[in-house]
């Protein structure tokens, strides 16, 4: 049922348009108009290793958000600028964020493991800046767009993994935050590459799921549900590779509440100046710490 529903995806021409979308041309514009992080510090060695923390205005202490970008795990599609202008618009909303950086395919360690290894290391390291910084760690949320939503459902997922891979875990999200990218990988392999021009898992992954199985399973998020974290779905043009996870998350038992604003695709909603991108950021502050 699900290839025959992606195929479906992916001949209405929803993804291809996703590199002539207007909204990206906005979204760059949007990356070079914001104001200065509050600070930038590295959570490692590598100089990947980095992340931009926003504060809101007042004095605290607030709740946080790990911020995650997309593009498809590789090193040459994106970087922390992608979601950048989300970021302030949550710090504007209240929510102090923090937009990581972090190695992937490409880069020297990244792609698995080094890549879950780092988006658990960058959280992880709210703990150190919650020492100078004024962040509520009993409220921290981790959002992340694209395959960065993916990267989010993993930081929520360590608890459930006991294996190293899931590192410290000195901070532990209460809300995971999905924006348009998909809750598993295995069965998206071939569909990846009509998504991102080139297989993305695969090489990410650094085998197929025949040949690394246990590493898929380590690396799902819809492997290891519950979850036990309040989740937040965003639906844009990828929204097929999101809904198999949200309805095992629901069958779980896990908490979900969807968005799925009109007119959406896979940029807009990362666009706070758009009205999908607004109604995104309003969203996420309305409902990641919700009583």
């Amino acid at each position: 049922m699900l290839r025959p529903m992606l195929a479906l995806l992916l001949l209405s021409g929803a993804v291809p348009a996703l590199a002539q979308s207007n909204s990206r041309a906005l979204l760059n514009a949007a990356k070079t108009q914001l104001p200065a992080a509050t600070l930038v510090a590295s959570y490692g060695a590598d100089p990947l290793q980095k992340g931009e923390l926003r504060l809101p205005k007042g004095k605290g202490p607030f709740p946080v958000a790990v911020v995650i970008h997309g593009g498809c795990w590789n090193a040459k599609m994106e970087n922390l600028s992608g979601t950048a202008p989300l970021a302030d618009a949550l710090a504007a909303r209240g929510i102090a964020t923090w937009n990581i950086e972090y190695r992937r395919t490409g880069d020297a360690g990244g792609g698995y493991p080094g890549t879950l290894e780092d988006v658990g290391a960058a959280t992880d390291y709210l703990a150190v800046l919650a020492k100078t910084q004024p962040l509520d760690l009993s409220r921290v949320a981790v959002v992340g767009h694209s395959s960065g939503a993916h990267l989010a459902l993993w930081v929520a997922s360590r608890p459930k993994l006991h294996d190293p891979i899931a590192g410290a875990m000195t901070v532990k999200p209460v809300t995971a935050v999905a924006i348009d990218g998909p809750g598993t990988l295995a069965p998206f392999v071939g569909v990846d590459a009509e998504v991102c021009g080139d297989p993305a898992i695969v090489p990410f992954m650094g085998g197929t799921p025949a040949e690394k199985p246990a590493a898929y399973a380590l690396a799902s998020p819809q492997a290891h549900l519950p979850l036990g974290v309040h989740q937040l779905v965003v639906l844009g043009a990828l929204g097929m590779m999101i809904e198999p996870y949200t309805q095992a998350a629901l069958a779980s038992g896990d908490t979900v509440v969807k968005l799925a604003p009109g007119g959406a695709d896979h940029f807009n909603i990362i666009t706070p100046g758009t009205p999908q991108g607004k109604q995104v950021a309003d969203f996420i502050a309305a409902q990641a710490f919700a009583e």
